[in-house]
């Protein structure tokens, strides 16, 4: 077997290093300077060996000893601290990584103690090397290039962050994981049922709300406590960093690490009202189904109508949705104003219905959905509108998908055929031939690659009617794997400096189940254009284009 790309096994450092709170970039220098032993699936291991009763043949994997090599270097972490080293022993706080006092120290190795199972015997390595190794690590551009070159306000900024968690705890699941996770690694649990145990005497998953409100309380608490129990121990500081990376539901460690210089204090609701999007569209989906034109409503709708479209009064509104200014300076009889009232009440719904698709998260949008809900709602203040939409969130996490609270959107309404496709006309759902099969989202990549010019949408469309008589032929779907690709796009995937895929009318697709000279086999003795195919591990993609005349060709 061959050994595994560096991306590849930066995975599982960052795999283990997030389970068990160490920094990965030690088991990245571990690899570097042991690269050995050999191990059964062709890798190299990172100086782990055998003791305790572990079987070598636990240890033969290049996952299973990055495993226990991230077990053994936690556990010796774990001894230094019971010897009394100090944070600042163990890490540099400046330039954000361990100390050299601690690689050095790594470096001698590490024989555990007898009574722990989960730890493997650390060979001695060079602590020159092991340095340079691990620094080198640090440089390599994963996710940490982008990090502010001092880290010395990170302790800090983490312990203001946890201090005030408890505060604005809202009881949504990504937080409670977060907390969660946070507990495991401060407390170096291998498993979430030995959380579970350490904080309410039990290792089940909580599965009424009397258990999961206890747990909540237990997690707070830790939170509360962790504050002036915080050493700058290293296992600590990657709990926290868990901690704040989960709860702001951000890629990685090292934005985490980002976010805490500009805002070690924006777990405030207020500060991130995004997190009830979803439920602000939800609610927004459920009004044209109880919409019945009541006063309240109405209101609700008008408001919320006038402020999403940034207008100064109500009036504005009215004219905006289609009522004629005249009936603000003369008297309206009776039957007249009721057809006015009903001719808004349908376009204030057909507002509500074009929400989920319009909605775009800016602040404005999302004010002018909390102040229809507070309406609607008859809520007294914005800030209980804010919440109600926070427990809206609850609920959708513990949802079924039939309960009422969740509302799939409506599809969009199915727009004529065009008599002809312009490059303004293109509707991405559509056949491109009438009754056909191919459609403009799979031409355009889902429209990220769309034809800015009429000869590259009637390229399209040629390609797209002699592949329907194709695909008809072979009597299977085609799946494709690329057709219009712009000049700028086609330079960036490598291909050919004329490629028929820059005019439009080229595709590269492939059938379940036949390869690619199948495919050419049954489509030669007919195909008037361009017929392509090609072999190595591309041998199943087929290649059509409608160039004028026949062409024949063969990629190995």
């Amino acid at each position: 077997m061959e050994e595994l790309a560096p991306d590849q096994r930066n995975y599982f450092y960052l795999l283990e290093g997030i389970r068990v709170g160490i920094h990965k970039s030690i088991l990245a220098a571990l690899y570097e300077v042991h690269h050995g032993p050999s191990l059964g699936d062709g890798e190299f291991g990172l100086g782990i060996a055998p003791i305790n009763r572990i079987p070598p043949s636990q240890l033969d994997t290049f996952p299973e000893q990055v495993q226990y090599a991230a077990n053994t270097v936690r556990s010796l972490i774990d001894l230094l601290i019971e010897q009394q080293w100090e944070g600042e022993d163990l890490w540099n706080a400046e330039e954000g990584r361990y100390s050299d006092k601690l690689i050095r120290r790594i470096a001698e190795g590490y024989m555990p103690p007898a009574s722990d199972r989960l730890s493997a015997l650390l060979e001695e390595s060079d602590p020159a090397a092991l340095q340079d190794a691990y620094i080198s690590d640090l440089q390599v551009d994963y996710d940490g290039s982008q990090l502010p070159h001092n880290l010395s306000y990170l302790d800090r900024a983490l312990v203001t962050l946890v201090e005030r968690l408890p505060s604005y705890f809202q009881g949504l699941t990504h937080q409670r994981e977060a907390m969660l996770d946070a507990v495991r690694i401060w407390r170096n649990a291998h498993t979430r049922e030995q959380v579970f145990q350490s904080l309410v005497n039990s290792p089940h998953s909580p599965s009424t709300q009397a258990e999961l409100d206890e747990l909540d309380r237990e997690l707070l608490r830790f939170m509360s406590n962790a504050s002036p129990f915080y050493g700058g121990y290293p296992h600590q500081r990657e709990a926290l960093l868990r901690l704040t990376q989960l709860w702001r539901q951000l890629n990685t460690r090292e934005e985490a690490i980002a976010s805490l210089q500009s805002n070690s204090d924006g777990e405030d609701p207020e500060n991130n009202l995004a997190i009830i999007d979803p439920a602000l569209v939800a609610f927004a989906q459920r009004i044209p189904i109880y919409y019945s034109g009541q006063g309240q409503q109405r209101t609700a709708l008008m408001e919320g109508f006038r402020l999403w479209h940034d207008l100064p009064s109500r009036r504005e509104a009215l004219i905006k949705l289609g009522v004629d200014e005249d009936i603000f300076s003369v008297p309206v009889e009776p039957q007249k104003a009721k057809a006015i009232a009903q001719q808004i009440d349908r376009e204030l719904v057909v507002f509500m219905r074009r929400v989920p698709t319009d909605y775009e998260e800016t602040s404005d949008q999302r004010e002018s959905l909390i102040r229809t809900s507070q309406i609607w709602r008859r809520l007294d203040r914005r800030e209980t509108a804010v919440q109600s939409f926070f427990d809206d969130i609850k609920q959708m996490e513990q949802a079924k998908p039939t309960d009422p609270i969740n509302v799939v959107p409506s599809p969009p309404a199915v727009l004529p055929r065009p008599q002809r496709w312009t490059p303004q006309n293109i509707q991405l759902s559509a056949s491109i031939v009438a009754n056909g099969n191919f459609t403009w989202a799979e031409a355009t990549r889902g429209g990220q690659r769309m034809p800015s010019d009429q000869p590259t949408v009637n390229a399209i469309v040629r390609i797209a009617t002699l592949a329907q008589q194709a695909r008809n032929r072979v009597g299977r779907p085609f799946h494709i794997t690329s057709w219009y690709r712009p000049p700028e796009i086609n330079r960036q995937v490598g291909g050919a400096p004329f490629s028929r895929h820059v005019v439009g009318d080229a595709i590269d697709y492939y059938v379940e189940g036949m390869t690619g000279d199948e495919l050419y086999r049954l489509l030669d003795p007919w195909w008037p254009g361009g017929l392509g195919r090609y072999g190595g591990n591309r041998r199943l993609i087929s290649h059509l284009d409608a160039r004028g005349h026949r062409a024949r060709w063969r990629h190995s």
